[in-house]
């Protein structure tokens, strides 16, 4: 029985995290993390979710939450991260990131402290959005360069940051297929005199409104064609699922810094 504690318990993916960890036959909820003073911790967090009482209560020590752990999945906020990692490796608990917005000091450390424990960190941890990125990079390959690049993204209002990180994943992946830095040649909106389209940009546009759980399109673009990519996010639970699948794989890992890319076997 895997060993899970839910680090983001009271946000909107922990309480996803949750709902799918307490229908699964060989996981279990055993601690569950939120900020400091919130006004939810001492509740069930299977009661906060909608499941009905998990006999865990939510608390705001991670090392707490972390007690019994094999495996914490981390949906907090960037600033979080530095705290949670540490905590993380003073525990021995494998840990599943899917926190996004996160700069390029965090990221290191990510790198930093999966020299001591395992680590998989994911823009996006649904498995579909990974083979969809997987599709973009294929796309990228077999196109060419002289194909113009174009991908939009649409979220909730109230997710913080923009681009997405899914959106910034699909983008790395055809840059990456370009041999280029995607830093080097993303256009992000555009807005007054712009001036012409520079030929090898990968533009990026963000939309955020109303409950939208997340959607991505990539557009690839010459003279004579058109090719269409695109990914609807129904429900949370999709990151949620993917995360708990990603965890299974995690749990008997040694140390070091993984992605999707490795649970899903890609090349």
């Amino acid at each position: 029985m895997l060993r899970i504690a839910v680090l983001g318990a009271t946000g909107r993916m922990g309480g996803a995290v949750t709902r799918v960890v307490s229908a699964a036959d060989e996981a279990k909820i055993v601690g569950a993390c939120t900020e400091p003073g919130h006004a939810d911790v001492g509740r069930d967090v299977g009661e906060l979710a909608g499941v009905g009482a998990l006999g865990v209560t939510i608390t705001d020590d991670i090392s707490t939450a972390l007690t019994a752990a094999d495996v914490a999945i981390d949906f907090t906020l960037p600033a979080a991260v530095a705290g949670n990692l540490v905590a993380c490796v003073a525990k021995g608990c494998a840990l599943v990131m899917g926190t996004t917005g996160l700069e390029a000091q965090q990221q290191s450390m990510l790198k930093d402290k999966s020299s001591l424990i395992p680590i998989l960190y994911g823009r996006n941890l649904s498995v579909g959005v990974n083979v969809f990125t997987e599709l973009t990079r294929l796309a990228a390959r077999y196109l060419g360069p002289d194909w113009e690049v174009e991908i939009i993204e649409a979220h909730h209002r109230h997710k913080l940051d923009a681009p997405s990180g899914t959106a910034l994943q699909l983008g790395e992946a055809v840059a990456a297929e370009r041999g280029v830095k995607l830093d080097d040649v993303a256009v992000y909106g555009r807005s007054g005199q712009t001036g012409k389209r520079p030929a090898d940009a990968i533009g990026f546009n963000s939309i955020r409104a109303g409950n939208i759980v997340g959607d991505h399109s990539v557009t690839l673009v010459t003279d004579n064609e058109i090719v269409e990519l695109t990914h609807h996010a129904v429900d949370r639970e999709l990151f949620a699922s993917g995360a708990l699948r990603a965890a299974h794989w995690l749990s008997n890992r040694s140390a070091g810094l993984y992605s999707m890319r490795d649970v899903l076997g890609f090349e």
